[in-house]
This record gives structure tokens, sequence and C-alpha cells, in this order.
């Protein structure tokens, strides 16, 4: 790269000399993309306007649409979506009938629409420079926006017309000698298949794509085709060679700087760990993921985050249902009792006003805030009778142990209060701290008045279930352990319902 800058360099001082302005234009605008690779942004940014104003000064319309969409390309990849548009339309309106110039500014729109998630647009933008490309006879852009295609075909779920530009794209990149291209087909491919649950072919497609990554030297594309063996092996019932092919799969993002394998192949690591029941593991990968994916969503890495990170989320809650729910599951008395703590947790926030943050983390602690009674002993658990002041002194302790089963992982959500504390009582009578008053998170408290009444509506072994109606007048007895206005809302939600549903033995 720094032999690329002399020689720009010195074709810049030779056209100047000559007053050649349409060199000096283009020569300004790809050194300004040289810089802009080195991740020197202000210089690429200084070169490329200057690009546009020698265009501009000559009248060249396509040469100043060159540099404006040189200029729009850098504001998208900065998450500068304004000024991107803003800067590829004029680009259009200067030179658009240029075809090349024209299919270049239209893929940029195109990425442009999938990171902002309207793929509905990405596909006609994506369109049109295909449409471009062919006008031109340009069988290497082609290849590309049939690719692309392919890439929101898959995103929308359309599997055959992933599999149709797929194909295409694979085809023209095999006549026309695109090597990286032949291998990104058969990678997306790959997952295609995979999604389809035709695991041969996803994997055959994959280790066809890591054969020429590996020839091409290219260890962020292996990377992402570890992760996509790794996957197919998950799928296929080889769980350690799954582990395998995704831990190598982290480990090579690391070293490339891919953050968005990185954080995918943590993801699907975690999925293989919550089959194994591996649970906390699971968590830890998860937030490692989360974390990852907020580095994307502030850099705009290429990707629609906003899907990605609603994905992670939905993995998070399925570890953590599963958790929960194998913890009641020694119990019969009370399985399903998290599941209806998160929906009238849930309704008690909406009650609150709670945001769709607040609201996921009470969703989330509801069905971890018995995690801790992991560890307390079978035989009290399941007690037919009432507890000893000594057995009662054991149950007590879970929710410190919950905490404790916990610490390693940094959850993105503030759940460990409400593990710790949907216990404690607003008159200072709960555990396992004694908190008083305003010292007791709301969402503790919340989860804490659903998890009583879910108690009592319940069969258990040594007494029947009562009905909303009585339940609701013992916890008016009771009403001085909950903040105010979560009571309010808890009457205002779950109390409103005419009978909830009640679990049997």
């Amino acid at each position: 790269m720094p032999d690329a800058l002399l020689s720009y360099q010195a074709a810049i001082r030779l056209a100047e000399q000559g007053a050649d302005h349409a060199a000096l234009a283009e020569t300004l605008r790809r050194m300004s993309v040289v810089h802009y690779q080195r991740d020197e942004p202000d210089v690429a940014l200084a070169l490329c306007r200057r690009s546009y104003d020698t265009a501009l000064l000559l009248g060249d319309a396509a040469l100043a649409a060159e540099a404006l969409n040189t200029l729009g390309g850098m504001e998208v990849d900065r998450g500068r979506m304004p000024e991107a548009r803003q800067l590829l339309e004029e680009a259009v309106a200067r030179g658009g009938s240029h075809p090349g110039l024209r299919s270049r500014v239209e893929q940029n729109l195109g990425i442009m629409a999938s990171i902002q998630g309207d793929y509905d647009a990405a596909m006609r933008h994506y369109t049109s420079s295909l449409e471009a490309c062919r006008a031109g006879a340009d069988d290497k852009g082609c290849a590309i926006a049939y690719h692309n295609l392919g890439m929101i075909s898959a995103d929308r779920g359309s599997w055959a017309e992933a599999d149709h530009y797929y194909e295409a794209s694979l085809h023209l990149a095999e006549r026309i000698g695109e090597v990286h291209l032949q291998g990104l087909c058969l990678l997306n491919h790959a997952e295609v298949h995979s999604a389809r649950e035709d695991f041969v072919r996803a994997r055959d497609s994959a280790e066809a794509a890591l054969v020429i990554f590996n020839r091409l030297g290219s260890c962020m594309d292996k990377a992402d085709a570890y992760r996509v063996l790794g996957v197919v092996y998950r799928e296929t019932g080889r769980p350690a060679l799954g582990e395998a092919r995704l831990r190598a799969a982290i480990d090579m993002s690391v070293q490339t700087g891919s953050v968005l394998c990185e954080a995918e192949a943590s993801r699907e690591l975690a999925k293989l760990y919550q089959r194994m029941s591996r649970n906390q593991e699971a968590l830890t990968l998860l937030t490692g993921a989360h974390r990852l994916f907020r580095r994307l969503e502030a850099h705009l890495d290429l990707v629609d985050v906003g899907s990605k990170m609603a994905e992670l989320e939905g993995t998070f809650l399925a570890v953590v249902r599963d958790w929960g729910q194998s913890i009641e599951s020694v119990d019969s008395y009370t399985f399903g009792h998290c599941g209806r703590v998160a929906e009238y947790g849930i309704a008690v926030a909406e009650a609150l006003g709670f945001n769709d943050t607040e609201r996921t983390t009470i969703r989330l602690g509801a069905y971890l805030h018995d995690v801790g009674k992991v560890r307390v002993p079978h035989e009290v658990l399941n007690k037919p009778g009432p507890l000893t002041d000594e057995e009662s002194a054991i149950i007590q302790q879970h929710p410190g142990w919950g905490v404790e089963l916990l610490a390693a992982v940094d959850f993105p959500w503030d759940i460990k209060p409400i593990i710790r504390w949907h216990h404690e009582k607003y008159d200072g009578t709960g555990y396992p701290d004694r908190l008083v008053g305003e010292a007791i998170p709301v969402a503790a408290q919340i989860i804490g008045i659903v998890d009583v009444y879910d108690a009592l509506t319940t069969t258990r072994s040594y007494r029947p279930a009562m009905t909303h109606q009585a339940a609701l007048e013992t916890m008016h007895g009771m009403a001085r352990g909950w903040r105010p206005e979560v009571f309010a809302a808890f009457l205002q939600s779950v109390g409103a319902r005419r009978e909830a549903p009640r679990a049997t033995a």
C-alpha cells in the first residue's frame, strides 16, 4: 500500500504540471480510497472532496459523480446515513446515465438499506445495480449484484430466490475467475442450506469455501466457514466437533478483528451449550456476544444490527427459560412457575410504564429468580408439608446462591438484583438482607409480588390452590410488603383478571 501511495503522489504531480484535470480528479479519488483503507478517514475525505471540486472545475459530470459515490460509500461505512444518502442521490443526478457508475451507486444504496434493515429497498437497489451492470456488459458487477441479491433473499427467508441468485453469482464468478467471490457464494449458500436443514449440502459448500479461503490466505473468511461448519455439526448431533469448530471460529475472529463473526460464533456456541445444559457457559458467551453487537451498532459495520440483537436476545431468553424450567422439573407442583411469573411480571411492568429494555429485564429475571434452588437439598425443596426453622433458613439462602451461580456472567440487563432481592419486603421483613422501602429495586418488588400470587394460586403438596379472588384477599393483608405503586400496578393488571390459570398436580 505505501508503494501505491507513492505512485499516486507521482501521478498527481504530473497531472498538476500538465494541467490534466481529468487525470488529477481520478487520481485524487483513487488515492482517497487507499487512505480510507489505511484507517485515515479525514485525509481520505479531504482528497475525495478535492477530486469532486476538480471535476466540477473541469465540467466533467461523470468524474464528479464518481467522487460523490466514493464519498457516499465512506459515509455509509461511518454510519452517517443522511449524509450518505444525499451524496449518493446527487451522484445519480449528475452521472446516473453511465451504467458503471449507476451500478456502483445503486450498490452503495443497497448496502445502506441493508444496514438499516430495509430489505425491500435493498432488493430494489441491488436489482437496479444488476440491470446497470447488464447494460454495461459488466460480468464482475453482475456477479457481485447476484451475490448481494442472494444475501438479501436469505435475510428475508426467501430460500428459493437465494438459491437462484447464489448459483448465478457462482457461475459468473467461476467464468471470469473471481476466486474470492466463488468462496463467498459457496459459504453464504451453505448458510441457506443449513437454514433449510439440508446439512449435507451445507457441509459440502462450507468445506469447498474453506478450501478457497485457505488457498487465498483469507483468515477472516475462514473463521466464517468454521462457524458454519460448527453449526452443521451441532445440528447433526456431533457436539464435540461442533464445539471445536465454533471455538476455532471465535479464535480466528479475535486474531483478525472480525467482530461480527466473533459475536455470531459466540451465539452459536451458546446454543450448543444450552443443549448440553451448560447454562452458565452459554450465558457468559451470550453476554460477550451482546457487547460485540453493541460495538457493531456503534460503528454500523455493514450489518443490520437490529435483527442480530433481536436474535441474540431470543437466544438469551431460550437459555434462561430452559434453565428455569429444568429447576422446576424436580417439583411437579411448581412446573410452569417461572413462565407464569414472567407473564404476570410483564403485565405489572407494562402497567408501570416500563420500556422495552426494562420489560426484557423483568422477563429474564423471572426465569432466573429461583436459579439458586439447585443448591437446596431435594428433600427440603420437595417436603410435603410446612418447613422447620432450620429448613426455612436453608431455603432463604437460595437468592444468594443464585447470584453466586451467575457471578461470572456480566448480564447486559440488571438481572442480579431481581435474583437476590425478590423476597425482600417493603416493611423490612423479607430476606436475605432485610432491606427496607426504597432500598429494594422496583424490578425485584415486581417479581416478588407476582411470585407470591403464583404460589398462592398453585396447588402445593400441603394445600390446594387458592382461587384468584381468595389470593387477592390474602395479598391485601400482606400489602405492606410492597411499594404502594407496585401493589397498585399488580391490582390493575394481574388482579383485574377474572380467574388466573392454575397448575395442578
